[in-house]
């Protein structure tokens, strides 16, 4: 599960995140590429953007589950 306190801080502000659990392995990029981006200094991946729509959502949402070391949260906020 996602830590909040541990959430990289080049994530886009917003309910979803990504934190220091990420391993790099591209799956979120691959799914929702319009929303996460890849930290080539850091080997990490971010939220760049804020999903608006629900389609948006659905596509963050896949990319959450699909996580292998649930790297990525949702605060709900």
């Amino acid at each position: 599960m996602a830590n909040k306190a541990e959430k990289w801080p080049s994530n886009a502000p917003g309910k979803f995140y990504v934190d220091q659990q990420c391993i790099d392995c591209d799956l979120c990029r691959e799914t929702a590429p319009a929303f996460f981006g890849r930290n080539d200094d850091g080997g990490y991946t971010f939220v760049v953007k804020q999903p608006a729509t629900a389609e948006d959502i659905a596509l963050c949402t896949e990319a959450l589950e699909g996580c292998p070391v649930e790297a990525i949260g949702n605060d709900g906020e």
